[in-house]
C-alpha cells in the first residue's frame, strides 16, 4: 500500500487508514514505536504498560485461591535460599 506525506500543521503527516488500523489491532490515541534505518521507518505498536492498581482492579476478588500442588511442602532442589 502506498502513503503519502502530508503537511499537518507545522509537522508532516501520513495518515493510516482505519483497515489498516483494525488489521494492527490498535486504535486512535494508541502508541507506536519507530526504527529508522536505511531510508526506511518501521512502526510496531508499542506494547501496552499497566499499573499495579490496573491490572489489581481486573481481579475478581471472590475467586477461589489456586491450588499450588505441594508447593509449600517442596524440597530445594537447587541453590535456593529458604
Amino acid at each position: 500500500m502506498k502513503l503519502s506525506i502530508q503537511k499537518w500543521g507545522n509537522s508532516a503527516a501520513v495518515r493510516l487508514p482505519s483497515a489498516m488500523l483494525a488489521q494492527l489491532g490498535v486504535k486512535i490515541g494508541d502508541a507506536f514505536t519507530v526504527e529508522v534505518s536505511a531510508r526506511q521507518a518501521v512502526l510496531r505498536a508499542a506494547k501496552p504498560r499497566y499499573t499495579l492498581d490496573e491490572l489489581l482492579a481486573q481481579c475478581d476478588p471472590n475467586a477461589p485461591a489456586p491450588d499450588l500442588g505441594g508447593w509449600d511442602d517442596a524440597k530445594p532442589v537447587g541453590q535456593e535460599v529458604w
